[in-house]
């Protein structure tokens, strides 16, 4: 009965195929541990509802919806539910710069300036906690390759110290999504960076710069490049910067932690941003909205070394260079990754575990993937040929350790 079940919950799997659990060495009975724990989040008020998905070997065997969507509006957790992926966004917009990079519009260790002259003159503040107008000049430009790896220099406010340079990219995030991409360079060009280029990974908005550099290099907009050379080629034909209003019943709310206890909304479906007006800033590290069916794909055609039924997206050599530690032992050395990382390096756009004993979760060192702010999780694990999704919508997720928690019961559940 249990084998019956879950292969009735894969019918919405997209077009990946599905298989019973045990037909890709996955035990259901495990899965059932799996479920029950995933419910328990629902059940006990930590989320409003998630979704996950197993495939392995090429199949999927597990794909399971819990709780609500939208507990105000009474709509249950669909397979199909449009979720904030924000951050999972960067892998996508990272895979764009690597198909231009194999057309031959650039080489990884041309600086940036090269093709948007607007970042020329940056400046690297003395101290981050410092003042804004104590700065050195750069040794060297920021590389295309640095801006993939988070060693550039930008920021987000939340990773840096309280000071003038947090306030400073704390205010302009309303900015940038009030403009277009060449309104946010110009913006972020006025302020220092916070580290010198390739000597700290700094987690940032490198890859919001990566999303102009995409529009300019290919002469159209970064959302028409991502539907013309992603998206549509890989069957994703939910995944957008927009939710249209046709689909807006599909989109899940967002929440956060209730100040005593329980969940309270704080992004609804029909007022949130995303469903408003599409966007004249293509967030390249953080604006699309996904399922997790779309994701999945996305997600294959990493792990088959860029390609999907036909259809290739990169060669499987630049796959496997996006998917390798590139980041030097100094760079290592960041706070963020000492602590929430370790065990962990940074690729082309994606984490990769570089000694799985340091993450203290099962695992394999090699395997790569990354999260989204509103708790959306992904990881592909080459040798295991596994993939593994989570999405829900709570901010911020880490309140939960909800990667590391999904992490823990996946790799049990491997029997073969």
């Amino acid at each position: 009965m249990l084998v019956l079940c879950t292969c009735a919950s894969l019918v919405q799997a997209g077009s990946l195929d599905t298989a019973s659990p045990e037909s890709v060495g996955v035990s259901s009975e495990r899965l059932e541990g799996l479920s029950a724990a995933m419910q328990a989040y629902v059940d006990e008020e930590k989320l409003a509802g998630l979704v996950t998905l197993i495939a392995r070997r090429g199949k999927v065997a597990h794909f399971e919806a819990f709780g609500m969507q939208d507990r105000e509006a009474a709509r249950p957790m669909q397979r199909d539910t449009l979720f904030r992926i924000y951050s999972m966004t960067k892998p996508i917009t990272s895979v764009a710069v690597l198909i231009l990079f194999e057309r031959g519009h650039f080489l990884l260790h041309d600086p940036i300036t090269k093709y948007i002259p607007e970042l020329e003159g940056l400046r690297v503040i003395e101290d981050p906690a410092g003042p804004l107008d104590r700065t050195r000049p750069l040794e060297r430009a920021i590389s295309i390759r640095d801006l993939l790896v988070h060693t550039s220099g930008f920021s987000y406010d939340w990773i840096l110290p309280a000071g003038p340079l947090a306030d400073a990219y704390g205010e302009l995030t309303p900015k940038r999504r009030a403009g277009d991409l060449r309104s946010f360079i110009r913006h972020l060009a006025e302020l220092p960076l916070a580290y010198p280029p390739a000597t700290r990974w700094n987690y940032g908005m490198s890859t919001d710069v990566l999303g102009h550099l995409v529009a300019v290099v290919s002469g159209v907009p970064l959302d028409v490049f991502l539907r013309e050379q992603i998206f549509e080629p890989l069957g994703m034909l939910d995944t957008d910067f927009h939710v249209p209003r046709e689909k807006i019943e599909r989109f899940a709310a967002n929440y956060a932690p209730g100040p005593d206890g329980g969940l309270r909304l704080i992004d609804a479906p029909a007022e949130s941003r995303f469903v408003a007006r599409p966007p004249s800033f293509f967030e390249g590290g953080g604006g699309l909205v996904s399922t997790v069916s779309d994701y999945a794909r996305f997600a294959q055609m990493l792990l088959n070394r860029g390609e999907l039924e036909g259809r290739r997206i990169l060669g499987p050599k630049t796959v496997e260079l996006m998917t390798q530690n590139h980041l030097s032992e100094q760079e290592l050395q960041a706070d963020f990754l000492k602590t929430a990382f370790s065990g962990w390096g940074f690729g082309l756009g994606v984490s990769v575990v570089t000694d799985i004993a340091r993450t203290q979760l099962p695992g394999s060192n090699g395997e790569y993937g990354w999260n989204g702010a509103a708790g959306t999780t992904f990881w592909v694990d080459p040798g295991e040929e596994l993939i593994a999704i989570q999405m829900t919508q709570l901010m911020p997720f880490a309140r939960y350790a909800l990667p590391s928690a999904l992490r823990a019961l996946v790799y049990p559940a491997l029997v073969d």
